[in-house]
């Protein structure tokens, strides 16, 4: 897996990326400081969460419930603000759900 450069001087200039999807080698999810934890006695299986996820880490499961990875989550809370039967809950980082 890459890493992510150490200082300014090692990021190509204008930021241009030369390895285009490469998005799944720098796991971004420790920028967070909140997290999404689902209830799915709530949960209706609509996928507006999956809709609206702006990183497209939220999957549907096998059983149709939905869950975000959160190797790449990076914590925004757009997928419970969508959430209309409120099954999503923004928990701070390193708590218990």
């Amino acid at each position: 897996m890459k890493k992510w450069p150490e200082t300014w001087k090692e990021y190509n200039t204008g930021g241009i990326v030369f390895e285009p999807g490469n998005a799944r080698s720098f796991k971004t999810g420790p920028w967070r400081s909140l997290r999404p934890v689902w209830d799915n006695s709530k949960c209706i299986k609509c996928g507006v969460c999956y809709i609206f996820c702006p990183e497209g880490c939220v999957q549907e499961g096998p059983d149709g419930f939905f869950a975000a990875d959160l190797d790449y989550c990076k914590g925004c809370g757009i997928c419970a603000h969508e959430c209309w039967p409120s099954a999503i809950s923004m928990i701070e980082e390193g708590q218990e759900s």
